[in-house]
């Protein structure tokens, strides 16, 4: 049997989109949450109580783990266990530390958001949430694994924006984007060569949904060589 793809935070909204999805492509899931029994969960799933903020809780939810796709939902207090720091950047290097605790390298798949490098928005008054976002994203980058950060534009339940996807670079576009489309793009990550090692915002617009993801990843630049140009993804 192949080894699981871990979901964390897989109860949540996008979370149980995204373990739904890799359920219909035949993949063994594991969902790691809090509250794992609160999500509307495939039959089948592996559900395994754990909390970002506590490395001691992860280690066996993440054991032999092929990918895992990180889609909590941020804490927005300014300190202690529901701030940003403690989700978005301790949680965030928790799983990475628990992931490879016994020589595993699974591919990273980190949910961030737009907006990350423009400190000045409004919304990093919680709790410095765009701060402590970025610094989870670098972590990520910096890791050593197989990875790809992904910048939800705006969230939303609905299609109104359309069901076309766009990729930019560089976070300084805005716009919307529906949890289904983000739940794809987590679940294409993991079986497209050309996703590892980017970092990009999804947008929705006018038209169809792709059918193809491939030729989408193969047009974003590689992180390395943003970094090399000067850029800060």
């Amino acid at each position: 049997m192949h080894n699981p793809i871990a979901v964390v935070g897989g109860a949540g909204r996008l979370g149980t989109l995204v373990t739904r999805r890799l359920t219909e492509q035949g993949h063994r899931v594991r969902v790691v949450s809090r509250h794992p029994q609160r999500g509307r969960l495939p039959l089948g799933v592996e559900l395994h109580r754990a909390d970002v903020r506590y490395a001691d809780t992860l280690a066996p939810a993440l054991r032999d783990c092929s990918a895992i796709v990180f889609a909590v939902e941020p804490g927005t207090a300014n300190s202690g266990p529901d701030s940003p720091e403690a989700t978005m950047y301790d949680g965030v290097r928790n799983v990475l530390s628990a992931a490879t605790e016994h020589g595993e390298r699974p591919h990273v798949v980190l949910v961030s958001q737009i907006f990350v490098t423009r400190r000045e928005h409004p919304m990093n008054a919680y709790g410095r949430l765009l701060d402590w976002r970025l610094r989870g994203e670098d972590a990520v980058r910096a890791c050593g694994l197989p990875y790809t950060v992904i910048r939800p534009s705006w969230l939303t339940d609905d299609a109104f924006a359309g069901a076309r996807v766009r990729f930019e670079q560089d976070d300084r576009g805005d716009g919307w984007v529906s949890r289904t489309a983000v739940a794809e793009a987590c679940v294409q990550t993991i079986g497209i060569p050309e996703a590892s090692g980017r970092t990009f915002e999804i947008y929705n617009e006018p038209g169809e949904a792709p059918a193809d993801w491939a030729p989408l990843f193969r047009r974003l630049t590689p992180d390395r060589i943003l970094a090399w140009a000067g850029g800060r993804t």
